[in-house]
């Protein structure tokens, strides 16, 4: 089973203190999204996993073994894009991944099967042998990511993957991200953009001025620390647009539904009483209506009020 720990990891720069004293252990195939504030410690946290830096006090853990005690074994099956490293524009796909994998001593005889295979699953195949300098900053990002995966990773430590994509190529690295989940393993992605937790995380861990403020999944966040107690606000898709008679008639009625919002013609927020048994039996009505419903999400609202009043409470 995956696991990533920090042990009472501190990390300081004279009088600053980035990280304090973080204590926190991941284990299984999901993916946990590392939220906070600029300044909050979430791009030195995958620093201090991957030893980039090193810490002042504590030791970061990954798959059992210490990073700074044995390098070698922790990151033997660790995968890491931290920040948006660039690519020599006169490289090709194949070029880039080739002299990453040497140094990262993929054995040879693997290297060009390595290759094929990460940029599989990041759909850049097609891509191969073409330069680098004319892809789009999405494509590049791809790319990175099939960089993070040449050693079969199954700890993947992602620092804001989709910063300054635009929204297709934010949409192509969450459909990239949600792959490698179900693939049996952890990624720790940090990120500034509750809608991209909401929509791709099982977890999340809160960080502010350096310190740990809470981990759970994002169920149990949102419902100890959002203003609604006892509620919860689902986003659903339409594959065609909504007939406001349904919208009133049925969906309303539905048992624990409290409100229905149209967003547009193929969107709508319900907002629900109770627990997940609520949840799931909610979906199941909404499909046995035959009503076209393609997407079924927790809105980012709830966390996004559960973020604010955390981070408010600890300024």
């Amino acid at each position: 089973m995956p696991s990533l720990e920090a042990r009472g990891h501190s990390k300081r720069y004279g009088a600053f203190e980035a990280l304090s004293n973080l204590n926190l252990r991941i284990e299984g195939s999901k993916c946990v999204g590392y939220l906070g504030p600029n300044g909050a410690g979430k791009t030195t946290t995958p620093k201090l996993y991957t030893d980039m830096i090193r810490a002042s006090e504590g030791e970061a853990i990954i798959n059992g073994a210490s990073v700074h005690e044995n390098k070698r074994k922790a990151l033997e099956r660790c995968g890491a894009l931290i920040e948006s490293p660039e690519i020599y524009p006169s490289f090709t796909p194949r070029e880039a991944l080739s002299m990453i994998a040497e140094i990262r001593g993929v054995p040879h005889s693997k290297i060009t099967k390595r290759i094929d295979e990460s940029l599989r699953m990041v759909k850049m195949e097609d891509w191969t042998n073409k330069k680098v300098g004319k892809f789009s900053k999405g494509m590049k990002q791809r790319v990175n990511i099939a960089a993070a995966l040449l050693s079969e990773p199954d700890v993947i430590l992602l620092d804001e993957p989709t910063m300054g994509l635009d929204p297709r190529g934010m949409a192509e690295v969450r459909d990239i991200v949600r792959s490698l989940k179900i693939q049996g393993r952890l990624i720790f992605m940090s990120s500034h953009l509750l809608n991209e937790v909401s929509e791709v995380c099982d977890e999340v861990a809160l960080v502010d001025h350096g310190k740990l403020v809470v981990y759970d999944t994002i169920d149990s966040v949102t419902a100890k620390f959002s203003g609604n107690r006892g509620e919860e606000t689902v986003e659903v898709g339409f594959s065609r647009p909504i007939d406001n008679g349904i919208i009133v008639g049925n969906i309303s009625s539905l048992p624990s539904v409290i409100a229905v919002e149209k967003l547009d013609s193929k969107h709508l927020h319900i907002r629900f009483s109770g627990d997940n048994a609520n949840q799931e039996r909610l979906l199941a009505d909404l499909v046995g209506m035959k009503i076209g419903i393609n997407s079924f999400r927790l809105s980012s609202s709830a966390l996004e009020e559960s973020y604010l009043k955390l981070i408010k409470d600890t300024v």
